[in-house]
């Protein structure tokens, strides 16, 4: 059985799965690793969902605000042995409602072309590609993200 909770970066199970994240990224990414980590701090991040499937935590994503009405999805990742069962569409889902519920209108996001799983349950979740935003401004592997909320 599959149990969502909100919480906040401080919480443990957040931390060790996103050590696990950073570990595939630093894999994924090679050399451009330092750069993406940088952008990828968790310290005070407010809003987190994990996905819970028998007590065990298996998934994870957050948001943070970016600017006025936005806020920008953040460290998505599933246990590799957990994959394909929707976890990551239910704790996109979740953070959608939630950032609605803070008053929030649009996500944006970044992923990586060396992600095309991430890319298509984007795309498959109804957002689109935009330029590519802040930081990522000119980084060829980076791929940006726009979806407003219903």
């Amino acid at each position: 059985m599959i149990h969502l909770k909100r919480t906040e970066s401080t919480d443990p199970d957040f931390q060790e799965l996103v050590k696990l994240l950073d570990a595939e990224l630093a894999f994924l990414d090679g050399d451009e690793h330092a750069f993406y980590a940088q952008l990828n701090k968790t310290d005070m991040i407010r809003h987190v969902v994990l996905a819970y499937e028998n007590g065990i935590p298996v998934a994870c994503g957050a948001f943070r605000a970016y600017e006025e009405g936005t806020v920008e999805v953040k460290r998505m990742f599933v246990l590799p042995g957990h994959r394909g069962k929707g976890l990551s569409r239910q704790v996109l889902n979740e953070l959608e409602k939630w950032a609605k519920e803070t008053g929030h209108t649009h996500t944006i996001l970044e992923t990586g072309l060396k992600q095309p799983a991430a890319i298509s349950l984007y795309e498959s979740s109804g957002y689109a590609r935009i330029p590519n935003y802040g930081k990522y401004a000119g980084v060829e592997n980076s791929v940006c993200m726009q979806k407003q909320l219903p």
